[in-house]
């Protein structure tokens, strides 16, 4: 049986996957809104709260629900909310997904089931399957390197066929060939979301229609704009600012995300530097590389 849900919201654009920030170990509310407030006055179309970059994977269920719910409080609908409530267990993401919904947000963001390494049969049954839960648009979320398997190009084609509320992916495979392929086996509606900031530029090229991005949490105005440069047709300016913010988009991932743009923020006053175990903060060397490349952006003065 076929799932259709008429679904409104498009996530074309620029979308800022938030970090979750803390103060002594809990959820730092106040910078929560504050971060939330500086995406909205940037002009950027949309917030991603607890996904990779958020620590979704060492937030309690409640701190989860309760993030969710702050976004879009703070968000007043002024930019979209992509909740990311993925797990590796399909009734754990039905569970968050449902929560998103109740809470208020736009959209769901559907990490590909990590660890347990399913088939793409049992992909293809697990985000069905989530669909099916809820009348929120879904967005995918291909990312082998952290979850070592890929959602596959027909795995991808027959669930936009299959449900209409599965809307769109996030692709963060680095493959740009991967993107021409999905762009002839999905409708044009289907929209495909670089999830790495290098290759934004590369990937709208081929056909992908924006980004969520960890660089617009600190810079949010300027991948806006490469973004809508771009979808404009002003070719040149979205290069000059690919190279300009090229360097910084690549220190951003010098260690694991969301270790180097937690403390970029900080760099900037803009929240604590605190991540949770397993993670740790950036190493010396690497905090002085990225320092440097901020200062050199002219992020940092």
């Amino acid at each position: 049986m076929k799932l259709r849900i008429p679904v409104k919201t498009s996530f074309v654009g620029t979308h800022t996957a938030l970090v979750t920030p803390f103060r002594e170990g809990r959820l730092d509310e106040v910078a929560l809104e504050s971060l939330v407030l500086a995406q909205v006055k940037a002009g950027i179309d949309g917030v991603v709260p607890v996904g990779t970059t958020g620590e979704s994977p060492t937030l309690s269920y409640e701190e989860h629900i309760r993030v969710v719910e702050l976004t879009v409080q703070y968000a007043r609908k002024r930019v979209s909310v992509l909740a990311g409530t993925g797990a590796n267990s399909t009734d754990e993401a039905i569970f968050l997904t449902k929560a998103a919904e109740k809470a208020g947000a736009d959209g769901s963001l559907q990490v590909a089931p990590y660890y347990n390494k399913p088939t793409q049969e049992g992909l293809y049954q697990h985000f069905r399957a989530v669909a099916m839960s809820t009348r929120l648009p879904i967005v995918l979320y291909s990312i082998p390197g952290r979850c070592g398997v890929e959602i596959g190009i027909d795995t991808v084609k027959r669930l936009a066929k299959d449900c209409g509320n599965i809307v769109g992916i996030k692709e963060a495979g680095g493959n740009p060939d991967r993107v021409s392929a999905l762009r002839t086996m999905v409708p044009e509606r289907f929209v495909i979301l670089s999830g790495d900031d290098s290759l934004t530029l590369p990937f709208m090229a081929v056909g992908a229609q924006g980004v969520i991005s960890v660089a617009s949490n600190l810079i949010p105005k300027e991948v806006a704009r490469m973004v809508s440069a771009y979808q404009a047709g002003r070719l040149r300016e979205a290069q000059r600012l690919h190279a300009r913010w090229y360097p910084l988009f690549k220190q951003l991932f010098i260690e694991t995300n969301p270790i180097p743009v937690k403390s970029a923020l900080a760099m900037a006053g803009m929240i604590r530097d605190e991540v949770r175990l397993p993670l740790v903060p950036l190493a010396g060397k690497n905090r002085e590389l990225l320092r440097r490349t901020m200062t050199e952006c002219g992020v940092l003065k």
